[in-house]
């Protein structure tokens, strides 16, 4: 049985989700995204907030695509 657990920084979201590291940086403050952790200067999220971020960049990226600037 593994507890293996990946600690969700900026980069690895960025990494995971395929988008620049500055997009995750300003949805992060833009929507006032909290981390529940810190490891020296890194900040750490949970998975629910990872999955907030796919949508929002979803919606983003629809907007986008429909016309919206």
């Amino acid at each position: 049985m593994s507890t293996e657990v990946t600690l969700w920084t900026v980069a690895r979201i960025a990494s995971h989700l395929g988008v620049d590291r500055h997009r995750i940086e300003y949805l992060i403050d833009a929507r006032g995204i909290s981390p529940i952790a810190r490891a020296g200067i890194a900040r750490i999220f949970a998975p629910a907030d990872v999955d907030r971020l796919a949508r929002e960049i979803e919606k983003i990226d629809a907007e986008r695509e429909g016309g919206a600037l």
